[in-house]
């Protein structure tokens, strides 16, 4: 809903100004059937938005203050040996570094099993897109065949044209090595079953049992041959589908057609770095599909294969438990939703002197009444069966600001009229300020805390902006090698276990950015729960699938007690380990091919963003691999580039001719989307603009975030084609 002007139309609500859009949303839609006086919520809303605004500001003016103090302290050593123990002092001093309290443990209550006793893959969904929301929801199960058969998990990537009958066997083969390592039977092998039957409460595979019977939990069909059997390995279930009339099932011995595993036990919803929302327009996408989700009616319709597809939330399955009665098992993702961090405004809410309000009081406003139709439900799927919201909230910046997370979400409890810490609180553990106080930040957020969380490209961009005065950094692999980064993933761990979220809480790892390389995520990704991670981010539902074999491998839980009895890995003193170039002997052509790989992903990613509103998608990198692509990779590699130009590692002039020819690769990777407007070779659009000012402007953007370059090019580029 527009004015004349193309200007959103406003209305009065209270002291606020609403778009009319997100006002007729919100008062059609989300608030009936949630119990919330239409009247109350807009006053309870202004209130909080008044009340809270000022202390928000001054969060974000204590940011600055803190980084300016230390770039101050950086350009007055320049020139000397760095002094570790001077500089962690300086830390304390201005209150970047506080004092770490005595042990206690989280008391977060009503947490569901997903959250604190089932580990799994985790899935990261832009909110905004119902098929990918959807998706992510339904990824609770995936087929091992065909994660196996369709992916190059087994060495070799798919093949073209029809079923591959060898493949297909050996596809078998291998989903039938995993049954014997996580099932093992009593004297024979899955691969040489000829029949699965359920006698007097047990499984018999061959008239054999189970090692370990108890992992038998129900079956569909006839007990003498069901059509599907249940089982359950470390808290995670596996369904084995048996149907001798499925091409699959008629020529397997046993008739198995397929193994379905437990795949995404969680899913965030994202309205964060994965979406692109700079207006009432597009929040109101985002709000709307996590109100179908909340609701249990989202669909999705679109053309797959020259047909029709509808997609809905998949059901509970049921099955027959061993010694009779049934059992449901939850059949969809548990759905945490990310809410945007502490620094963003947005234009669809202005308070009474006019100014944009602060978007992260909107979700957290708006996501939780969204959410009271899940608390709601009498009957039918829940989405939380304990009666629980998950708000995942990112980018904060050190103890304090967890607080006032929790104070806000306080509050919209109260307005809502939801007992206090019925909204639980994910730390995403992203930010430099965090890291070194994490234990800080989990006290502050004691009676929440379900979730904490590493972002390595986040990380790395806040280690280069709070650290951009100290000198070049590395090149970008080298930064991984670096001994900061093994300190960052330790400690989180310690510290979660020391604080007791074991079997209480999600302590996670962050995303495997290469959705078509999955040997080599299998490969490498089990190290998250060797680490202690009961979570991890994966690309896609059937990463979800192949890291779950993972959580078979590695009882989690295990780990952790095992963990948590051998103290502290990391320290805090690793974490202030700076990653710049000591000793640096660089030819021109390494770092010309670094500002390169950089400058092809930013602008990979912000063409999409600016002319698409595209927030996260699988970007062609510098040598055409498929990589994931949101605004923390995109922050890191204009952190980067911002670097060495403040430091004259390279030139404006050379950075400029380098983007230009990046923007023609680009332009060349995109040439079959009909929706893409090419860079080349006038270089004056929007688009080019957005991505040359994150790299010129990054030593001045907030903690070197896109954000604040993004949603303006965009508002920019909205305007511009709705003349």
């Amino acid at each position: 809903m527009t004015g004349s002007t193309g200007a959103p139309e406003m209305v009065a609500r209270g002291e606020l100004r609403v778009a009319a859009e997100l006002a007729a949303f919100l008062e059609n839609e989300a608030l009936p059937g949630t119990g919330v006086d239409e009247a109350a919520f807009w006053q309870g809303f202004s209130d909080l938005v008044h009340d809270l605004a000022p202390r928000n500001a001054a969060l974000l003016k204590r940011r600055e203050e803190l980084q300016a103090a230390i770039d101050a302290w950086h350009v007055e050593q320049r020139g000397r040996p760095h002094d570790h123990e001077a500089y962690k002092a300086f830390l304390a001093e201005i209150g970047y570094l506080v004092p770490e309290g005595g042990d206690f443990a989280i008391e977060t209550a009503n947490v569901d099993p997903e959250i604190a006793t089932v580990p799994g893959p985790q899935l990261v969904v832009p909110v905004t897109n119902a098929r990918y929301a959807l998706n992510a929801a339904n990824a609770r199960w995936g087929s091992l065949y065909d994660g196996f058969y369709g992916t190059d998990a087994m060495g070799s990537p798919p093949p073209a044209g029809g079923y591959d009958r060898g493949r297909g066997a050996r596809v078998v083969a291998r989903a039938r090595v995993f049954l014997d390592e996580a099932f093992p039977l009593a004297g024979t092998s899955h691969a040489d079953a000829r029949r699965y039957h359920v006698q007097g409460g047990a499984l018999l595979v061959d008239d054999l049992p189970l090692l370990e019977p108890e992992k038998f939990v129900g079956y569909r069909g006839h007990p003498r041959a069901p059509s599907a059997v249940l089982l359950r390995n470390h808290g995670l279930h596996v369904e084995l589908v048996f149907d001798r009339t499925h091409p699959i099932g008629a020529r397997d011995q046993a008739g198995l057609a397929d193994i379905r595993l437990e795949s995404a036990v969680t899913a965030i919803m994202d309205c964060e770095d994965s979406v692109a929302c700079v207006d009432a327009e597009d929040k109101v996408i985002a709000y709307r599909n996590w109100l179908g989700l909340m609701q249990g009616d989202l669909a999705a319709n679109f053309e797959k294969g020259g047909q029709e597809v509808a997609r809905r939330l998949d059901p509970d399955p049921v099955f027959k438990g061993p010694g009779g009665g049934e059992i449901a098992i939850k059949g969809r993702a548990l759905m945490l939703v990310r809410n945007v961090g502490h620094l963003m405004t947005n234009p669809a809410i202005r308070d009474r002197d006019g100014n944009e309000v602060f978007e992260g009081l909107m979700d957290a406003m708006i996501t939780v009444a969204i959410a009271m139709h899940d608390l709601k439900k009498t009957e039918g799927p829940r989405n939380s069966v304990t009666g629980s919201v998950y708000v995942v909230k990112p980018k904060m910046h050190g103890p304090d600001e967890v607080a006032f997370a929790d104070e806000t979400l306080t509050r919209v409890e109260a307005v809502l009229g939801l007992p206090r810490y019925t909204v639980k609180l994910g730390i995403m553990d992203e930010e430099r300020r965090t890291s070194v106080n994490l234990k800080e930040c989990i006290r502050a957020a004691t009676h929440r805390c379900a979730f904490i969380n590493t972002g390595f490209l986040d990380r790395t961009g806040d280690e280069i902006h709070t650290s951009m005065e100290a000198g070049p950094f590395s090149r970008k692999d080298f930064i991984k090698r670096k001994a900061w980064i093994t300190d960052y993933e330790n400690l989180n761990v310690d510290i979660g276990l020391e604080c007791g979220l074991s079997g209480k809480a999600q302590i996670g790892k962050g995303m495997w950015a290469m959705p078509d390389r999955m040997a080599a995520m299998l490969e490498t990704k089990i190290e998250h729960p060797k680490a202690g991670a009961n979570c991890a981010w994966v690309p896609s539902p059937t990463a979800a699938t192949l890291h779950a074999l993972h959580y078979h491998k590695v009882d989690v839980f295990a780990v952790q007690a095992a963990l948590a009895k051998a103290g502290r890995r990391g320290h805090v003193d690793g974490l202030l380990e700076i990653p710049a170039a000591r000793f640096r002997k660089w030819s021109k052509a390494q770092i010309r091919r670094e500002v390169e790989n950089n400058a092809q992903g930013i602008l990979g990613y912000v063409v999409r963003w600016i002319d698409q509103g595209v927030g996260c998608s699988k970007v062609p990198d510098i040598n055409d691999v498929g990589l994931m692509e949101d605004r923390a990779t995109c922050r890191i590699s204009a952190q980067h580039i911002a670097n060495w130009l403040h430091h004259g590692v390279v030139s404006r002039d050379e950075v400029m001719a380098i983007m230009r020819q990046m923007a023609e690769i680009v332009d060349r990777q995109n040439k079959d989307d009909p929706a893409y407007r090419p860079m080349a070779p006038s270089f004056d659009g929007i688009a080019f603009k957005a991505a040359s000012d994150l790299v010129f402007e990054g030593t001045r953007l907030p903690s070197g975030y896109t954000e604040p370059v993004l949603h303006a090019r965009r508002l920019e580029f909205k305007a511009a084609t709705r003349r």
